[in-house]
């Protein structure tokens, strides 16, 4: 992992930019902050105990306090997801939006509880399987606003999804295999935090419907969080 040095505002967004999907972990230096010397990358430095995660220029963590388990579990688990990690290159500033996935407020109707939607949101997680038929109703909320260009189904030949509604997807037997994305109506997903898919059917015409891994391939939209700002003179109520 490569340490730079930022000098300036204009610096630090040009290396955002240089990153494109990368993992970015950005820590703040302090000479009066004698604790974080513990976990400075060389004896050398001084760190505020203040890292914030990016990616895509678009922050997605951050931690607080000279705690270095703490501080490798999220790069770990930040660099899993990373799309720059997984070797693919969409172009255009477009990354696999897992990162941004807000798990706990997605659900799919129909899933079996032995392989529910969760585990097709990783590339390694096991796979969705429907229960009591072969439709699924698939319903994705974000952590932000997002655009979404494309999606890509992975799933058995013989049981992925064939007919797919969201913009009417017919997807063939080679689209599942390959899993590589699949071009949507950018227009229409230009600023979304939610978004639903209904399965209709599979290639196989029986009630199992397979997915390996599903994926939403965009970028996030920046916003300004008011929580990011801290007063930093004075007390409240006063003029400036």
């Amino acid at each position: 992992m490569a340490v730079k040095a930022i000098t300036d505002e204009a610096h630090f967004q040009t290396e955002l930019a240089a990153a494109g999907g990368k993992l970015v972990v950005v820590d703040f230096t302090a000479a009066w902050c004698g604790q974080c010397r513990n976990i400075s990358p060389s004896q050398g430095m001084s760190i505020m105990p203040m890292f914030i995660f990016y990616r895509a220029r678009t922050k997605i963590d951050r931690m607080q306090g000279a705690d270095i388990n703490g501080l490798e579990a999220k790069i770990q688990k930040h660099y899993v997801t990373s799309l720059y990690e997984s070797g693919e290159d969409y172009g255009h500033g477009m990354l696999d939006l897992n990162t941004f996935i807000q798990k706990n407020r997605c659900e799919c109707l129909n899933e079996s509880n032995d392989h529910p939607m969760v585990n097709a949101l990783s590339s390694s997680g096991g796979h969705l399987v429907s229960d009591c038929d072969e439709q699924l109703i698939i319903s994705i909320t974000f952590n932000q606003l997002v655009k979404i260009s494309a999606i890509k189904l992975k799933a058995p030949p013989s049981h992925g999804p064939k007919k797919v509604s969201e913009q009417d997807l017919v997807l063939g037997q080679k689209d599942l295999v390959s899993g590589s994305p699949i071009p949507l109506h950018f227009v229409k997903f230009q600023n979304v935090q939610n978004m639903q898919l209904f399965v209709k059917d599979n290639h196989s015409g029986d009630e199992t419907t397979i997915i390996d891994h599903l994926a939403f391939i965009g970028s996030p939209i920046p916003t300004t969080k008011m929580d990011d700002f801290q007063r930093v003179a004075g007390k409240k109520g006063e003029s400036h």
